[in-house]
Parts: C-alpha cells; structure tokens; sequence
C-alpha cells in the first residue's frame, strides 16, 4: 500500500493548522507557503476533510480554514480515511463491496489473516497519534512556530 499526497499533505495541512494557528482560521496561502504544497490542490484535499467533518471554514478577509475540533481529538487515521476513502494493504483484506474482484482463494489462505492482522495494527497505530502528538514533537524538533500576521497588533 502506497499513501496518496492527498492523505500525505493533508496530514501536513492539518499539523501545519495545529501547529502555527491553533484554533484561528488559516488560509490556504499560509499553508500553502509553509508546506510547499500548491494552493489548488490543497483546496481539493480541503473539500474532502471538510466532507468528514475535520474543517470548516469561515468567509471573509479573517476567514479561512480552521480545524472543526482540538487536534488531540484528530488523529491521523481520520485523515487518512478522509483522504483515500479507505486503507486497505491488498484488496483481498477490503469488504465485500470495495474488493475490485474476487479471489479465488478468498476465505481459503492462509497468508489474507497476515494482510487483515497487518491492516489492523495500522490502523491502530494510526489512530494511536494526533495532531496534539505531531505538534508536541514539532516542538520537540525545534520547528519554529510562525505567528500569523493577521493577527498582530502595532502600536
């Protein structure tokens, strides 16, 4: 299995919000400028996340895409599954309804246990870590945090 750079700059979109906006809207230049992903295709990534319900978004000259919960209430699992739609190592371990065909050994072989136990694991390691946790190591890392410039005052 090969993660998509929809999930994968979709996890970093959303970090990236976490981290340098915390609960005020973000637009997608700043992101867009900070992570090196193009604007148009982060507004196509957005339009899913928001889908699942992980952003909403405010119009406006202080409007822009904010985080619809608190990043330890986000995990990397939901954003994945916003953004592939599912997340399956080969299609025999898929339901019924997404297989793109039937195996012929389907419920006979002994190695579709390894693939579903694998798929498990991964989807509990990924849903083990948040935003809150990439945010923590970030800070961790050194990774200096930007301050909005919307939202800086002179005087």
């Amino acid at each position: 299995m090969k993660l998509s750079t929809k999930s994968r700059y979709g996890l970093r979109a959303l970090f990236d919000m976490a981290y340098h906006s915390g609960s005020f809207p973000t637009q997608i230049k700043d992101i867009s400028r900070r992570q090196a992903i193009s604007p148009r295709y982060l507004e196509q990534i957005f339009q899913d996340l928001k889908k699942a319900g992980l952003l909403k978004s405010r119009r406006g000259p202080q409007g822009g895409y904010q985080l619809s919960r608190k990043p330890e209430d986000i995990t990397v699992l939901q954003v994945v599954l916003a953004a592939e739609g599912e997340m399956s190592l080969v299609d025999c371990t898929r339901d019924e309804s997404r297989k793109k065909e039937k195996c012929d050994f389907d419920g006979a072989c002994v190695t579709q246990t390894v693939w579903a136990e694998a798929n498990r694991r991964l989807h509990e390691y990924f849903a083990s870590i948040t935003l809150r946790n990439l945010c923590d190591q970030a800070r961790e890392m050194g990774i200096e945090k930007e301050l909005d410039h919307r939202f800086m005052y002179y005087i």
